[in-house]
């Protein structure tokens, strides 16, 4: 949608403004360049608090951009025009088609006026104009948002919720450990909601997961690009579950399986990581979901990690994690046909101890060779 002559869209962040005067400066920047990215035929001028946009605009697209909580299409009026200006907008909106009005009035600068004075004089010339309608501060039909910053005067009726959160990238990078089911690809819009831009990474297990894990693992990341525009499915092909299992299987100890397998993915994300430049790794664990996800193997699994491990969803219900699939748009991809894994036993572990599982990786072996693996690009 391009803006009119006399119009421009108004772009609202919140917790960038509360940061320093420099960080606010660079997280201000980041999500000027970000949404350039995304719409690359708006041009941005930037106030404290407000980034304006000029141009072509898709709001569609713009609700995707992390860091913007809000946005207005506004009819961009002169200060000494108001009082025109206002009742164009008025009809223009169809504002006559409502019982009730507020208006709304924010000031920026210094005037001599105070924002109840223009209150009580644009809602005597709507009155006017519109006999029917009355005042309701409460409940109203229909609000009118004026927006004055010095000499010029910005007028809407509607706040289009963003995606909120931080500006993409202005907390850095994490891993991402992906396996195109619900959870890993909520757990990544939410890192990637407080300013993490993701690696996605997915694990193949070989000889035990085939192409249609792939490719809905695929699928979910694709949906992620919507916020994420030069997201791109990192692959690495391992196949230490497959050595592992014998080991456990010889041992009547394959309920260790799902823990020695969580543990190898995550020396891997750790490697993957150190490559890319990642302060971490995030994943899907909710507590309690799976066997390997209660508090004595989450225990287990993190002692595996040489860096910080984030779990947004640790607390979460599964129909939470649903509700938040459906609203981002990754829980039809998920839901795809797929071969689940032939690995897990069929009485998992689910009070492992730390030494019992360090014992059991030292006589598989291979557990540091995760430096050696190749790291793919999925096309």
């Amino acid at each position: 949608m391009t803006a009119g002559q006399n119009q421009v869209w108004l772009v609202r962040y919140s917790e960038v403004f509360l940061k320093s005067e420099p960080v606010r400066r660079r997280w201000e920047q980041t999500l000027i360049q970000n949404i350039k990215m995304v719409l690359p035929a708006a041009v941005p001028r930037r106030e404290r608090g407000r980034i304006w946009l000029s141009g072509e605009v898709d709001p569609e697209v713009l609700k995707s951009v992390f860091g913007v909580v809000s946005f207005s299409l506004c009819d961009v009026v002169p200060l000494d025009d108001l009082s025109t200006g206002i009742l164009a907008f008025c009809e223009r909106r169809s504002i006559g088609e409502a019982a009730t009005f507020a208006l709304r009035i924010r000031r920026v600068g210094n005037h001599p006026f105070t924002s109840r004075d223009v209150a009580e004089r644009l809602g005597d010339l709507i009155r006017a104009e519109y006999p029917h309608l009355s005042v309701d501060l409460d409940h109203p039909g229909r609000e009118i948002f004026v927006e004055i910053r010095d000499g010029i005067c910005y007028l809407f009726d509607q706040k289009i919720p963003g995606a909120g959160g931080l500006p993409l990238g202005v907390e850095g990078t994490l891993v991402a450990l992906v396996s195109g089911g619900i959870d890993s690809p909520v757990a990544a819009y939410l890192m990637m909601k407080r300013g993490c831009r993701i690696v996605p990474l997915y694990v193949a297990l070989e000889g035990y997961l085939d192409e249609t894990n792939l490719a809905r693992t695929k699928a979910t990341v694709e949906a992620l690009r919507r916020y994420q525009p030069e997201i791109e499915l990192l692959v690495v092909r391992d196949g230490y579950l497959a050595r592992a299992r014998r080991t456990l299987d010889s041992r009547g100890e394959e309920r260790y399986t799902c823990l020695l397998c969580k543990r190898r993915m995550y020396r891997i994300a750790a490697e993957v990581a150190r490559r890319v430049g990642a302060k971490g790794f995030v994943t899907g664990e909710s507590m309690g979901q799976v066997a390997s996800q209660t508090l004595d193997n989450l225990m287990v699994l993190t002692d595996a990690a040489a860096i910080p491990v984030y779990r947004p969803l640790i607390a979460f219900d599964k129909e939470d994690a649903i509700r938040l699939a459906r609203e981002i748009g990754t829980f039809d991809a998920s839901i795809a046909p797929a071969c689940g894994c032939g690995a897990v036993p069929t009485r998992p572990a689910t009070a492992a101890t730390i030494e019992t599982v360090r014992a059991l990786e030292e006589a598989v072996g291979d557990v540091g060779d995760v430096g050696m693996l190749s790291i793919q690009v999925c096309e």
